[in-house]
């Protein structure tokens, strides 16, 4: 019998593609685990009139984890569509949406970062509370001190884990009511912490000083739509989307994602970078305990990363196919 049991669902997109490759590369490291396939997303909903079957919900919450691929997020949404990711995040509050930034042996990028965005990941903007009066739309915000509470104390105890350096992110300056409330239930809980060396930025602030120096962090916290923006810059600093990782962490549950989407420009041409799926395996793997293995895949991505082949938007030419298993060869 396996030790654990892991709910895959591919999603959207180069999601049928990604998600294969990270587990031929699990396999190949070692990890002992029961696959459980399961599907969610715009494609699914628009053959069943659903994101999301009672099927994936089972399969979720009777795994350790789950490793999502892509979803698909339509600007213009039909009536009943509830992005999958988002969705699940909400029903199983996955409140802590974490993401590393880490420099990678890739062009162009930034040298000596290591940081990890906090950002909340339930409420905000993202509560999807629209509506409309003719040439007026409006759009509720939702921030709780719970919530707050929640992420501060998780990304106090992230960094405490790391450098010791909490920054918190907020635009309480223009929105001293909600924003107010996030910050202000942060510093009063973590403000203090014995050993943690906490400081707050403004939101624009924040996003000049990690283009011109995100060596300067360590763990930054912020709401949800700010986490949003800012971790896709703070990809762009070391190689992009397509090496960019997240998971998304409540009490019981946890998802692991590619930031990346679903590529529709690309998909089925087998030409994706998996790199991403793969490193949020491996933050799945760290959240399971199982850290020599997580190591020991970071290592050899970073070895193929560095010596080739590397997949076109990395600025090479090689294709999914090619790129999977010379990492597996390296494992």
């Amino acid at each position: 019998m396996a030790k654990y049991r892991i709910a895959l669902i591919e999603g959207d997109g180069i999601g049928h593609e990604v998600i294969p490759a990270a587990r031929r590369v699990l396999d190949a490291a070692g990890f002992d685990a029961e696959y459980v396939d399961a599907q969610a997303g715009y494609e699914y909903f628009l053959d069943h009139g659903t994101s999301t079957p009672q099927a994936t919900y089972d399969a979720v919450e009777n795994t350790h984890a789950t490793l999502f691929g892509a979803a698909t997020s339509p600007t213009d949404k039909p009536d009943g569509f509830k992005g999958a990711i988002r969705h699940l995040r909400q029903k199983y509050g996955l409140y802590a949406n974490v993401r590393p930034t880490k420099t990678r042996p890739v062009p162009g990028a930034y040298e000596n970062v290591d940081l990890v965005l906090v950002r909340e990941n339930t409420q905000g903007l993202y509560v999807e509370q629209e509506r409309r009066y003719g040439d007026t739309a409006i759009a509720d915000t939702v921030i709780t001190k719970d919530a707050s509470l929640a992420i501060g104390k998780f990304a106090a105890n992230l960094a405490m884990q790391r450098r010791r350096k909490l920054s918190v992110v907020h635009k309480a300056n223009v929105l001293p009511v909600t924003q107010g409330l996030f910050l202000n239930t942060i510093m009063d809980e973590v403000g203090a912490m014995d050993g943690l060396n906490v400081s707050t930025m403004i939101v624009d602030n924040a996003a000049m000083q990690l283009v011109r120096n995100p060596q300067q962090f360590d763990v930054l916290v912020m709401t949800n739509m700010f986490g949003d923006i800012l971790s896709d810059l703070a990809a762009g600093l070391v190689g992009g989307l397509g090496i960019a990782a997240s998971g998304n962490i409540g009490d019981k549950f946890g998802i692991f994602e590619s930031v990346h989407g679903s590529a529709p420009d690309i998909a089925g041409q087998g030409v994706a970078n998996p790199t991403a799926t793969v490193l949020a395996a491996v933050l799945m793997l760290q959240h399971l305990g199982e850290t020599e293995i997580a190591g020991r895949i970071d290592v050899a991505v970073n070895k193929i990363l560095a010596e080739g082949p590397r997949t076109r938007d990395l600025g090479g030419t090689a294709s999914t196919e090619e790129f999977t298993k010379a990492l597996i060869a390296y494992l």
